[in-house]
C-alpha cells in the first residue's frame, strides 16, 4: 500500500473545500513527480484535469468519445457530448449561410422563434449548406445595456433578458432573441448595468468564441 506500482483514484476530491483541494492537487503532483508511477485519475472537474492531466479520455456511457491532452479535448471539443461536458452551456444546430475564404470565416444560421440568428463563425471545412452544431461558453458572451459601436467583435444580437440566477459569486442570465443564451457575469456587472428580467440588452459574440463542432 505504501509503495504501489500504479494507482487508481475514483474523484479523490469531489468532497473537499476549494483550499484543502489546491494542497492536495500540490501534494499528488509532488507525489507523481518523485515516485513516476502510473495514475489513472477519474474526476468530473475541468480545474483538476488540466492542474492533473497529461493525458485525457472522456468516456460517456462505457465509450471513449474523446482523448489527448487536456487542451486539446477540452477546448476544441469536437462532439457535443464533450463540449457539454466541459462547460459548452450554449449549443445549437446550425447551417452554413456563406463562406468568406478570405476573411477567415463564414456566416452560420440558426433557426429560431420567429426567424434565423446569424452567426460570424471561424472558418471551417463545408460549404454552404453544411450542417453542423455552435458551441459558445457561457463567460465568452458580453451583455451590453446599449447598443454597442466600434467593437473588434463580429456579432451583436439584441435580446431581452429571461431570467437573473446567482450562483455564489457568478449571474447565470437568460438572454432571448428567437433562441435563448445563457451569459455568466459577476455581481458587480449585473449591478452596474442594472440587469433584471425583461430589460433589453445586446450580446457581444466574439466571431473565435462560436465553436463548431461535428453534427
Amino acid at each position: 500500500m505504501t509503495d504501489p506500482s500504479v494507482l487508481l483514484l475514483d474523484d479523490p476530491l469531489a468532497a473537499l473545500d476549494a483550499t484543502t483541494k489546491a494542497k492536495i492537487i500540490d501534494d499528488l503532483r509532488s507525489w507523481n513527480q518523485a515516485h513516476c508511477i502510473p495514475i489513472l485519475y477519474v474526476t468530473h472537474s475541468r480545474e483538476e484535469v488540466f492542474a492533473l492531466g497529461e493525458r485525457l479520455l472522456v468516456l460517456d456511457s462505457g465509450h471513449i468519445v474523446a482523448q489527448g491532452t487536456p487542451h486539446e479535448v477540452i477546448a476544441a471539443p469536437q462532439q457535443e457530448t464533450v463540449a457539454q461536458l466541459v462547460g459548452f452551456e450554449n449549443v445549437f444546430d446550425a447551417v452554413v449561410e456563406a463562406v468568406r475564404p478570405e476573411r477567415g470565416t463564414m456566416t452560420c444560421r440558426i433557426a429560431g422563434e420567429g426567424g434565423p440568428v446569424m452567426l460570424e463563425t471561424p472558418l471551417v471545412r463545408g460549404g454552404v449548406g453544411s450542417a453542423l452544431r455552435v458551441g459558445i461558453r457561457a463567460g465568452d458572451i458580453l451583455l451590453a445595456t446599449a447598443p454597442p459601436v466600434g467593437l473588434s467583435a463580429r456579432n451583436v444580437i439584441p435580446g431581452r433578458i429571461t431570467s437573473l440566477e446567482q450562483r455564489d459569486v457568478i449571474v447565470s442570465a437568460r438572454v432571448k432573441y428567437r433562441v435563448e443564451m445563457e451569459v455568466h457575469l459577476t455581481l458587480a456587472a449585473r449591478d452596474s448595468l442594472q440587469l433584471a428580467p425583461g430589460k433589453e440588452v445586446w450580446l457581444v459574440i466574439k466571431t473565435h468564441s462560436c465553436h463548431l463542432m461535428q453534427n
